[in-house]
């Protein structure tokens, strides 16, 4: 066979086996954020986060996000929503769901957040939930110029406009909700160490069960000792 030929259906055949090998590869969903005002220091802005959904067997239900830095939970409210799912705010972000969608239907809310942080870009680790429980965890960021396989959305921030100053933080306490606030985060736990009784101090009161039992003890010593003297003295004899 003609070299050049046979070289040619190598490359034909190579072609089709790697692009079948890409099509056994199930690329990964991801979620997105975008917004139209995506600008340092820009005051009621809109962020819309948009999910694809991958499971073939339940649909999207819930959001966990940890709000980047400079973010305060009570300066987020929601924009809009799938029918029938609640917003909550939480000690470091919002969860945002309600009942499943559909399977395979993609998932959009979006949220106003009242001023952005002066920085360049924002990270929104989160935690997607479906309806049968499984949970896809977008936290990873890029490390060494590689996409991480479950990269957290990341919104990246225009310069900040000539002028712009940082508006006061909110008081607004976040709210929150048993039916969709989400699991505490993990923290520290208070240290709960058994400490041995102390000893009574100096004229204390208290008193060890040692002592009555010494004192029991002395006073028996001491009825013997006077028994054995009277006997002594009664058998002695007379005159002596």
């Amino acid at each position: 066979m003609n070299p050049t030929r046979l070289l040619g259906r190598a490359a034909t055949v190579t072609a089709v086996a790697a692009g079948a090998l890409a099509l056994a590869v199930p690329a990964f969903a991801h979620v997105e954020v975008e917004s139209d005002t995506a600008q340092a220091l820009a005051t009621n802005v809109t962020v819309t986060f948009t999910a694809e959904a991958e499971s073939e067997t339940a649909g999207l239900a819930k959001f966990q996000v940890v709000l980047p830095e400079g973010i305060a939970p009570g300066d987020v409210k929601v924009a809009d929503a799938p029918q029938g799912w609640t917003f909550a705010a939480t000690a470091d972000g919002y969860t945002v769901g309600g009942p499943a969608l559909a399977t395979g239907k993609d998932a959009v809310y979006r949220i106003t957040i009242r001023q952005l942080p002066n920085a360049k870009e924002l990270v929104f680790k989160t935690l997607e939930t479906y309806g049968d429980g499984r949970i896809d965890r977008w936290i990873e960021l890029p490390q060494g110029g590689a996409e991480p396989e479950h990269p957290a959305p990341i919104l990246k921030l225009a310069a900040a406009a000539p002028g712009a100053t940082t508006v006061s933080p909110s008081t607004v306490a976040p709210s929150s909700s048993a039916a969709s606030s989400a699991p505490a985060s993990p923290s520290a736990a208070p240290s709960i160490t058994a400490s041995a009784t102390p000893a009574p101090a100096a004229g204390s009161s208290d008193s060890s069960p040692a002592v009555p039992i010494a004192v029991g003890a002395a006073a028996v010593v001491a009825l013997a000792a006077g028994g054995a003297w009277w006997w002594r003295r009664r058998n002695r004899p007379a005159g002596s």
